[in-house]
């Protein structure tokens, strides 16, 4: 599908949300549409039995072929309790314009039900970096919650 069409439904849906609930409710029901859908990507196409190491090589690579975007792991901390990733190529928003804003709601819910469901402990996902912000990549930050 075209990008285009993708960020059609996404923009005009938050648009939508924004005007009837506020910034904050439509950023948190975009984080949880993301974390359901996370959960049912990570569940029905990962092998959740893979090492780290190899978990994140497989969910690289799908979310290349699947022209997601193309993840890196920049840091790795405490047994995997703090993680900073990047996506470049972003289906959300690369090749916006600049607006100083980050824009990436729905895949800081992605992320997180990814992660949730193979570490099997909740994340708090928040965007740091955004190619909206005037970022070349989406930079999100990852902790584990008690």
């Amino acid at each position: 599908m075209p990008v285009v069409v993708y960020r059609l439904l996404e923009y005009t849906m938050n648009h939508i949300l924004t005007e009837e609930f506020g910034t904050e409710r439509a950023n948190e029901l975009f984080r949880k549409s993301g974390f359901l859908a996370g959960q049912e990507f990570a569940k029905n196409l990962l092998d959740l039995t893979l090492p780290l190491e190899q978990f994140v090589a497989q969910l690289q690579k799908i979310l290349r072929d699947l022209k997601i975007g193309i993840l890196r792991i920049e840091e790795i901390q405490d047994n995997a309790d703090q993680i900073i990733l990047t996506v470049a190529q972003d289906l959300d928003c690369s090749g916006l314009p600049p607006t100083n804003e980050v824009v990436c709601n729905y895949d800081e819910g992605f992320l997180a039900g990814i992660l949730e469901t193979y570490m099997k402990k909740r994340y708090l996902v928040r965007e740091i970096d955004c190619w909206a912000s005037g970022a070349r990549v989406c930079r999100f930050r990852c902790k584990a919650q008690e």
